[in-house]
């Protein structure tokens, strides 16, 4: 027979990842999971990549004083860290309320092998 009609391993079991990941909950689990992460992940590059572009071609703006010592590129600098911060602490919030109870359920039921 050929590779076509009969791919390399074809006569054997499904492992208990394989079932897992063709499941419904496994799936929506995924797809869950990015609709959250991918857009902050967009979000996050599109402000950092911002901030580079202004601290490389806007000097005169991001050299602005607010205050003493504090320009505008050191505040957008320190937002920086506060920006990951927050996400970091919304995923964990989103995580702990819509995903993980979920994962924990799947988790249950595959090593219980329900699946």
């Amino acid at each position: 027979m050929s590779e076509l009609t009969h791919p390399p391993g074809a006569d054997r079991a499904e492992t208990d990842y394989e079932r897992v990941q063709r499941s419904a909950e496994f799936q929506a689990l995924r797809r869950r999971f990015r609709t959250f992460v991918f857009p902050m992940t967009g979000l996050f590059l599109a402000w950092y990549l911002v901030y580079v572009l202004l601290a490389a071609y806007a000097t005169d703006f991001m050299s602005t004083r607010l205050a003493g010592n504090i320009t505008v590129g050191l505040v957008f600098g320190l937002g920086q860290f506060v920006s990951t911060f927050v996400i970091t602490m919304l995923y964990a919030r989103w995580a702990n309320t819509h995903q993980d109870p979920i994962a924990d359920e799947l988790r249950q039921r595959i090593e219980g092998r329900d699946l």
